[in-house]
């Protein structure tokens, strides 16, 4: 494996010892597996420079950048800031599930977060962060500071997933606390009243915001592959039950299908970018996502 795609791994990232660390990781080997990507359409314009728009003066190209890429790009000043997000994480109980050899669903929403957050503060666009259950935890307001990303790293460092879910209405509240309009992020596994969620997305909508949502599932909870006999709890009511998983393995798949489908045609038809992520993905996967959608605004 390339080296830079160790730092795209989940069980490498989780591995390290801080946030901090885990997010610039993560941002740097992305970049550089941009910079090696065969895919075109890509593109990640940090603070110092952006590429060259018919209009711009000259006098700001920088000959360096163009002496090692062959491409215009000019500096780039800190008032061009255009990009306002709010990343929303799922903090209930079911969050906490993984499966053996794998992190917590929590855990990869977390470091997403963090690699998110730090790349929109490179860029100096302005990112706030809420955590939720049935109610929002913790809500930082979007900022472009650089001190914004160490309050976002420590609310996420600090956080333990707890309570029943409630993402349908702690989303309504959020729609309601965003005051301008900008791009929502929300990661969660969506294990809600399906009607109630479709109703909160459709609420980011009525606000006039620009929604990504990454739905974070477990592999064992898409593909049901548990072996022969399993003790299953529920997380957040501490329910048990003793099962052969392969004689329901067909129909829970099935139903997981079905589930996962219903929830990415109502992102579709509320207009909505959806992407289903498994947490032994790569973090690349999300992030392409996250920067093809931050370049379609602009």
């Amino acid at each position: 494996m390339n080296d830079y795609r160790r730092y795209l791994e989940p069980n490498t990232i989780a591995k390290l010892s801080n946030i901090e660390l885990k997010a610039r990781l993560v941002v740097e080997g992305f970049i550089t597996g941009l910079h090696r990507s065969p895919y075109h359409g890509f593109s990640v314009e940090f603070a110092e420079h952006r590429q060259y728009r018919q209009g711009d003066e000259f006098r700001h190209i920088d000959w360096k950048v163009f002496g090692r890429t062959d491409k215009y790009y000019v500096k780039q000043f800190e008032e061009e800031t255009n990009l306002r997000s709010m990343i929303a994480v799922d903090a209930s109980a079911s969050m906490r599930f993984a499966s053996e050899g794998n992190i917590s669903k929590f855990e990869y929403a977390s470091y997403l977060a963090a690699a998110l957050s730090y790349l929109l503060i490179k860029q100096r666009d302005a990112v706030g962060l809420s955590l939720y259950d049935t109610e929002i935890k913790t809500f930082v307001p979007a900022s472009s500071r650089q001190s914004q990303i160490h309050n976002i790293l420590k609310m996420l460092d600090s956080t333990t997933p707890a309570n029943q879910t409630g993402t349908a209405q702690a989303l309504d509240l959020l729609a309601e606390r965003i005051r301008r309009r900008g791009l929502v992020v929300i990661i969660s596994d969506f294990f809600d009243d399906l009607s109630s969620v479709k109703s909160a997305l459709q609420h980011f909508r009525h606000k006039k915001h620009e929604v990504l949502v990454f739905q974070i599932l477990d592999p064992r909870e898409i593909d049901f592959k548990f072996g022969r006999d399993a003790i299953f709890k529920d997380i957040e009511l501490g329910d048990e039950m003793t099962t052969q998983p392969y004689q329901i393995q067909k129909a829970y798949a099935q139903t997981m299908k079905e589930f996962t489908n219903d929830i990415k045609k109502a992102c579709r038809n509320a207009d909505i970018d959806y992407n289903l992520i498994s947490t032994s993905d790569p973090f690349d996967k999300a992030m392409r996502e996250f920067i093809a959608k931050r370049n379609q605004m602009g």
